[in-house]
């Protein structure tokens, strides 16, 4: 029997075998049934006035795989296509929401890299934060899914919305290749990376062409070493060291990346924290991460706010919105 989510959305005894040893908040749903749950859509869909709230229940307890199963039955179902069904029953963010959870990971991220180079000017803060949270691979599919989904080439788009250096990082960061060994703690490769970002910064003219060459082509592990070494090197935060050094949009992808390595969940936290108002943003990264490390970014969420994420989204969303996005966060963290 499905569990219905209410203000406080724990899995039930029987399920607790399929939430062990995930991150994420939303996870396969046992017993699941592609052809049961699209007849339920399609009842919910058909009701007077739509039945928002199973319609919210069904698809936020589903993983995306299970999700792409139930579009696939629908389709069979009724001979049409749930998305535009979906967007004709629901309407402003929790039709965002929604859509959102209809497509593929790498749909997703294409759409959300869209998004910040549409309209007049670039939100570079918005397209670092995809960029500088995703793997190397995840950023591989989502430029095959840009392609197919808008019939454009991100690479291009990137260098058209950005401009000299920046683009030069930005095109770094989305090609990112891992070149030192992740198996070993490389003290030679360490010591040469700090030794390479500082004297980029010791001249008249600052050079970012190291900064851009070693952030992009090292492992997380390696690279908060380095960080942390030339934080003991300079006698200051890196965080300080790239706003006195650096300008433009070169600040923000340098701080973007600096605040992001050492961890990613703590980063995510204060994005959410400081575009709280913004229900994009907040969207953006609930579906993004729901089934990688959420349950990391409620953890920072708590420390750094001293409120729980749960709450946060009670107090800042209200109707069928905040009820979505309150089963995308789960539960409370105390």
């Amino acid at each position: 029997m499905e569990t219905v989510l209410t203000h406080n959305f724990s899995p039930d005894v029987k399920s607790e075998a399929m939430w062990w040893g995930t991150l994420g908040t939303v996870r396969p749903f046992p017993n699941f049934k592609a052809e049961k749950d699209a007849r339920a859509i399609q009842i919910a869909l058909e009701s007077k006035g739509s039945d928002v709230v199973s319609l919210v229940r069904i698809l936020t307890n589903r993983n995306n795989a299970q999700r792409q199963s139930i579009a696939q039955s629908y389709q069979m179902l009724t001979q049409k296509d749930l998305c535009p069904a979906l967007k004709k029953a629901l309407s402003g963010g929790l039709e965002q929401l929604m859509l959102g959870l209809m497509m593929t990971p790498a749909q997703f991220e294409a759409h959300r890299l869209r998004q910040t180079m549409e309209g007049i000017g670039t939100d570079e803060e918005g397209l670092l934060a995809v960029l500088c949270t995703k793997t190397p691979q995840q950023l591989k599919e989502a430029t095959i899914a840009y392609k197919q989904e808008f019939g454009r080439y991100l690479e291009n788009d990137l260098i058209s919305e950005t401009s000299k250096d920046f683009t030069k990082l930005v095109l770094a960061i989305l090609k990112k290749e891992e070149l030192n060994a992740k198996e070993d703690i490389d003290y030679h490769l360490i010591n040469k990376d700090v030794k390479a970002l500082n004297d980029a910064l010791t001249g008249k003219k600052k050079d970012p062409a190291p900064w851009i060459q070693v952030l992009t082509t090292r492992d997380l592990n390696h690279l908060t070493r380095v960080l942390s070494r030339l934080e003991e090197l300079r006698g200051e935060s890196v965080d300080k060291t790239v706003q006195s050094h650096f300008s433009g949009d070169l600040k923000i992808g340098f701080q973007t990346l600096v605040r992001s390595i050492p961890n990613i969940p703590l980063f995510l936290a204060q994005r959410i924290h400081n575009n709280i108002k913004k229900s994009s943003v907040v969207q953006g990264i609930l579906i993004s991460h729901s089934e990688e490390d959420l349950l990391c970014v409620r953890i920072e969420y708590r420390r750094l706010t001293n409120m729980s994420l749960y709450s946060t989204i009670q107090k800042e969303f209200k109707g069928e919105l905040q009820y979505a996005l309150l089963a995308l966060c789960r539960s409370e963290d105390l």
